[in-house]
């Protein structure tokens, strides 16, 4: 009983480790992409985003091949253009649209809106892929939509392209989870060998972009800057906290359940907030407060629902109402894993 104990005071405390440690990266990523654009005054979004993933590549590559931290999913040479090139082509867009969001908009308005990825998620599988959904999956969307438009009216600094570019980037990560479910069928990725095959596409499909409408500004950017270190250490370091925070994603994964890391994911946002407004002192009215507040509550009632039919039974009576092929259906399992990058 003794040893029991023990192990199980061990799994706490590795959980709470690894929640710590996916806070930290995930905090510290947001921050210094905001600190790029807003102190550096680097406002080029595509070329973060490309250095964000060329890091990415290369550290999945020494994971992977040098160090053999984790072992390679091979994927047939045909598949890789076939599945994951188009994976990549979304990745690309959703890391992007993220990194646009923040230039024009406060961390915490960004982060509220990307908690609307679950009911953009559950929206999509419902009107494109006619799949049937619970009603409490539903009703749970209720508070997040509401505070969602109670934070986006009562937002001090609110921007209009930075505003669509947060919620189309929600929808980017709604897509790519459910094409995740239906191209990646057969291989069991986890967050490094998925960042070890879409990295390296996700560079080549933004490398020419990125040249094209921001080479002559980061030229430009480069002459007028004397002190060069110091940003490029923030510039290429984001890019390797972006990568630790993939390898973080995986551990938090694997040393969670479910329920806690839904909660955990929601708990995060809360401390980025935080963090953002102590650092960068952008204005936040109370009704924006109450709305971002209403909005995690709304996250964590999604994740609660959620997990509280996947115990139940799949599938749905069928009534003379309900057509053979509505299945009822749970929203897709891992839509809070947003963060790679």
């Amino acid at each position: 009983m003794e040893g029991t104990g023990s192990l199980y005071d061990w799994t706490v405390i590795r959980s709470i480790l690894a929640i710590i440690q996916w806070w930290g990266f995930n905090v510290t990523v947001i921050i210094m992409n905001k600190w790029i654009f807003q102190k550096l005054e680097f406002k080029f979004p595509l070329t973060v985003s490309c250095v964000h993933f060329i890091c990415s590549a290369i550290g999945a590559y020494l994971v992977i091949k040098v160090l053999k931290l984790k072992p390679l999913i091979v994927v047939d040479p045909e598949d890789r253009w076939r599945r994951i090139f188009p994976m990549s082509f979304i990745f690309c867009i959703n890391i992007v649209l993220g990194n646009i969001s923040l230039r024009y908009i406060p961390v915490s308005f960004m982060q509220t809106i990307k908690s609307f990825t679950p009911a953009t998620t559950v929206f999509l599988q419902w009107l494109v892929w006619r799949k049937y959904f619970d009603w409490r999956i539903w009703a749970s969307l209720v508070p997040i939509v509401g505070g969602i438009l109670l934070t986006s009216i009562t937002e001090l600094s609110f921007n209009v392209f930075g505003f669509f570019a947060a919620l189309l980037g929600c929808l980017a990560t709604s897509t790519k989870t459910i094409l995740t479910e239906s191209l990646l069928h057969g291989y069991k990725f986890d967050s490094i060998n998925t960042v070890y095959y879409m990295a390296p596409l996700a560079t080549m499909i933004l490398a020419a972009p990125a040249l094209v409408l921001e080479g002559s500004g980061v030229v430009e950017w480069f002459r007028t800057h004397t002190e060069l270190v110091s940003p490029l250490i923030i510039i290429f370091g984001s890019g390797v906290l972006a990568f630790c925070l993939n390898f973080s994603i995986f551990y938090v994964i694997h040393s969670t359940t479910a329920v806690t890391f839904n909660v955990a994911g929601n708990l995060k946002v809360a401390v980025a907030i935080t963090f953002s407004w102590l650092i960068f002192r952008n204005p936040i009215s109370l009704m924006n407060a109450v709305g971002c507040t209403v909005t995690l509550v709304g996250c964590t009632f999604y994740g609660y629902v959620r997990h509280k039919l996947s115990q139940q039974t799949p599938g749905t009576p069928r009534t003379p109402r309900t057509p053979r092929n509505k299945v009822e259906l749970l929203p897709l399992v891992n839509d809070k894993l947003d963060d790679k990058v």
